[in-house]
């Protein structure tokens, strides 16, 4: 048997390059091809918008969430987060009738709730998964008991202004589009032109190691939590804006999971220590895609969720595999 030229090592070089770096270009140039034939009037205006429109509020959450992943841990509180901080904005808006207040109380409230996160991760040396799976009960349960079964609904004063943010164009465009794009640039940047970034996936990749190399990692878990949390909080502002009236019990519901799916099939790293922020802005769209093209082909919406779950298993199989390699 001949053995293999450096040509054709070269190629399998190339191409397993290929597939590790732009396997969510490839895969999101899949999909695409998948739905305009599945309905051939896929790729026109109105369309590519609605995807950016149902996908931002999450997608705003993932962009923390890709942070927290790449940084070796999980956050599960996200849909409660979320719900907790949209249904008390809507309190603070029909209160103080002031639409910058409302903001700045919902990213505030944000940072409060990723710094809780945070610490009690890393003052309290409590496992990230069992920290977010106490406040995501937590959250949950403080808005359920405030709203006492019942909505939180924008009064008529700021009904009009306040549903224009979330509801808006500026040029065509819609608000929500553009507030998606914003905070993954903004992300990218963060985590592609600052050292924070860099701490982010030492920490993600050794944690001991990056401790001896001098990284502060206690600050570094927690200002990642922190600022997801952020983003969480204007998810929410967003959130309300949007529906104008937030039920406690079912308001961010699954947020988490798809945060999670979107980060998981944009080529992040399960493990932490490698992430792609342009791969979970891609990711973000793709579970949109599979949603939509779900929909043309009549599937019930009741299996969302198992989708959901399978490409998160198969997302984290791919990596296995390249792993092994």
């Amino acid at each position: 048997m001949k053995g293999l030229s450096v040509k054709d090592i070269n190629w399998k070089e190339n191409w397993r390059n290929i597939t590790t770096n732009y396997s969510h270009w490839l895969s999101f140039i899949l999909l695409l091809v998948v739905a305009v034939i599945v309905s051939p009037a896929f790729l026109s205006w109105n369309n590519l918008t609605n995807l950016f429109v149902q996908g931002s509020i999450v997608g705003i959450c993932a962009m923390g969430m890709s942070l927290i992943i790449s940084a070796g841990m999980i956050d599960l509180s996200v849909g409660s987060s979320v719900a907790l901080l949209s249904g008390l904005g809507v309190l603070v808006l029909n209160s103080t009738q002031s639409i910058p207040l409302t903001l700045l109380f919902c990213l505030g409230g944000g940072m409060i709730v990723g710094l809780v996160n945070g610490l009690l991760v890393t003052r309290g040396r409590i496992a990230p998964f069992i920290v977010t799976l106490a406040t995501m009960s937590a959250w949950r349960s403080v808005i359920n008991q405030l709203g006492q079964g019942g909505p939180f609904t924008v009064g008529k004063v700021m009904y009009a202004p306040f549903r224009n943010i979330a509801a808006g164009r500026l040029f065509g465009i819609p608000h929500l589009m553009l507030f998606l794009i914003l905070i993954s640039f903004v992300t990218a940047t963060l985590m592609g032109k600052t050292k924070f970034g860099t701490y982010v996936y030492a920490v993600g990749s050794n944690q001991q190691a990056a401790r001896l190399s001098g990284i502060n990692v206690n600050r570094v878990k927690t200002l990642i939590f922190t600022y997801a949390g952020t983003l969480y909080g204007l998810a929410a502002f967003l959130l309300a804006s949007r529906l104008t009236s937030i039920q406690a019990a079912s308001a961010g519901s699954g947020y988490e999971m798809d945060a999670i799916a979107a980060v998981a099939i944009g080529g992040t790293s399960m493990d932490g220590g490698r992430g792609k922020i342009l791969g979970t802005f891609l990711g973000v769209l793709m579970l949109r895609i599979i949603n939509t093209v779900l929909i043309m082909a009549n599937v019930p919406p009741f299996l969302n969720g198992l989708v959901t779950g399978v490409i998160i298993i198969v997302a984290v199989l791919a990596q296995s595999t390249k792993k092994g390699k």
